[in-house]
């Protein structure tokens, strides 16, 4: 009897192409920088006309509190849909500044929170329907998420290091569970982001915003994002990015006013997966 087994490994983490304008999801200390109330919406759909590919939606909120505002609360709620599977997290962020200078803040950020997991696998097209693998769906398979930040800002840059989820934890259907033999369907991994920025003033009209984003996971290539966005007259954005060895970018921003600014992105895949897809969109 000849038996092949393949083992596959996928994106776990939620991926943005404008991480600079979406830092609270992926770091909690960022939350410190901010001396006002903020609000933020984003949506990406990632691998457009792929059936089942990536959607994530987020929701972020943030606060100073106190006259000092050293300490700032927040909300963070990230939906996310692959396949069958969908999960919705809810996050608490806290953050305590230690203002280093008249420019210069350094933030210790936490979060923790919960997330709901759900996997239907009348989805699939399954060649066995009495795998046991398949037989029961995952049903708001509740878990914890407790995640650290550090972020470090003054009026030109900043920096910053984090590992959102500090829990490493397995999914497993109620087969599974009953049999200690079998693997676990789905574990997290821990997740590392390294992000930096700085902005260049290049004349009274115009900045010039470079960025990077650094990932690591364990069984999972180095990820390694850099962007340059121009800022004209304070109002207009236009940038690009690269995803090292995966995609290339356009990003554009407008400052409707003081308080409100949107933008929007778009991923050329430069791997074989764009002659199947129509790139990746993203809205904030």
């Amino acid at each position: 009897i000849l038996v092949r087994v393949n083992l596959s490994f996928s994106q776990q983490d939620h991926q943005y192409t404008q991480y600079m304008y979406n830092t609270q999801v992926i770091n909690p200390g960022y939350i410190g920088s901010k001396d006002a109330l903020g609000l933020g919406l984003l949506y990406r759909a990632q691998w457009a006309g792929f059936d089942g590919a990536p959607q994530t939606g987020t929701f972020t909120f943030n606060s100073p509190v106190g006259e000092l505002k050293r300490n700032a609360l927040g909300l963070s709620i990230v939906s996310d849909k692959i396949g069958p599977s969908n999960e919705t997290s809810f996050v608490i962020d806290y953050a305590y500044s230690l203002l280093l200078s008249e420019r210069s803040k350094l933030s210790f950020g936490v979060k923790a929170g919960g997330n709901v997991f759900n996997i239907d696998y009348t989805k699939l097209d399954i060649y066995d329907g009495g795998d046991w693998q398949f037989v029961d769906n995952i049903e708001n398979k509740l878990r914890p998420q407790i995640g650290m930040g550090l972020y470090y800002n003054t009026d030109r840059s900043y920096l910053g290091f984090s590992i959102p989820n500090l829990l490493n934890t397995k999914h497993y259907n109620t087969v599974n569970v009953n049999n200690a033999n079998k693997e676990a369907i789905a574990v997290d991994r821990l997740h590392y982001f390294f992000i930096a920025g700085y902005v260049f003033h290049l004349s009274d009209e115009i900045k010039f915003k470079p960025a990077t984003m650094v990932k690591m996971v364990s069984g999972s290539p180095l990820q390694v994002d850099i962007s340059a966005n121009f800022l004209f007259n304070d109002k207009l954005t236009l940038g690009g990015a690269y995803r090292w060895d995966a995609a290339a970018s356009a990003m554009a921003g407008f400052q409707i006013s003081n308080q409100f600014f949107i933008g929007m992105g778009y991923d050329f895949q430069t791997t074989e997966i764009q002659k199947y897809s129509k790139g990746s969109y993203e809205m904030f």
